[in-house]
């Protein structure tokens, strides 16, 4: 198939990687850039809550990386698990893929601490983690540490939607969805956009998209990329 990813560059470049080992064609067309915020730790945590690989890069070269490492971390997925480890964390725990997973973990395994959990987060959010962990009585703090910065449709791939030489498009997150909407919209392709298959990490970001007008929209079984991948499958 041909297949259009918009994800940051280095997550994109991941995704192509695996979608060319299958023997597809793969489009990069990143609609977002990560920008990362610096962070200065001014208390004590008991632990540490991430919700994406981008938070473990943007502390990768920070001065806190050294004291955060040392704290048990709480990781959304795989992905992210993997990615804390690459850095120096060695507790730590893996949640099932989302953020309703997540804090069913947090919850269950309720760590025996009196400091705070320290949220690592972007800041673009579409579950309030720091909430819902304190209705189960955890307290936690944020700290946006990354942001997603929009990009317009490339020349490549308003070319791929007007010559029709796309089959799908795949939608990692809310943000990545609306970006797509957005940009099809400024170059003049939305039409056409709308009408290619979509195939969406969870129900919220294909909820943006069939708002938008999109009809061939499919919704991965869990919120991970092997699940992505089978979207693919005939």
């Amino acid at each position: 198939m041909r297949i259009v990813v918009t994800r940051p560059q280095h997550d994109s470049e991941r995704t192509a990687a695996a979608l060319r080992e299958c023997g597809h064609v793969v489009l990069v067309a990143p609609l977002l850039r990560v920008e990362h915020v610096p962070l200065t730790l001014n208390r004590t945590y008991g632990a540490v809550v991430i919700t994406s690989a981008n938070s473990i890069a943007a502390i990768a070269d920070l001065p806190a990386r050294t004291a955060l490492i040392a704290l048990p971390l709480y990781a959304v997925g795989q992905r992210s698990a993997e990615a804390a480890r690459a850095i120096g964390f060695n507790d730590v725990h893996v949640a099932g893929g989302d953020a309703e997973d997540l804090v069913r973990l947090i919850a269950e395994q309720r760590p025996d601490t009196h400091a705070p959990f320290l949220y690592l987060a972007g800041e673009n959010r579409s579950v309030d983690l720091v909430a819902e962990l304190a209705a189960r009585g955890i307290a936690a703090e944020l700290a946006v540490i990354y942001r997603a910065l929009p990009l317009p449709f490339p020349a490549e791939l308003i070319a791929a939607v007007q010559g029709d030489a796309v089959d799908a498009v795949l939608h990692y997150s809310k943000r990545s969805a609306e970006q797509f909407i957005t940009g099809a919209k400024v170059a003049g392709v939305a039409p056409q956009a709308l009408r290619l298959r979509h195939l969406c990490l969870s129900g919220p970001i294909a909820a943006t998209l069939i708002q938008a007008g999109a009809r061939n929209v499919a919704v991965a079984k869990r919120p991970d990329e092997p699940s992505m991948m089978a979207l693919l499958e005939p």
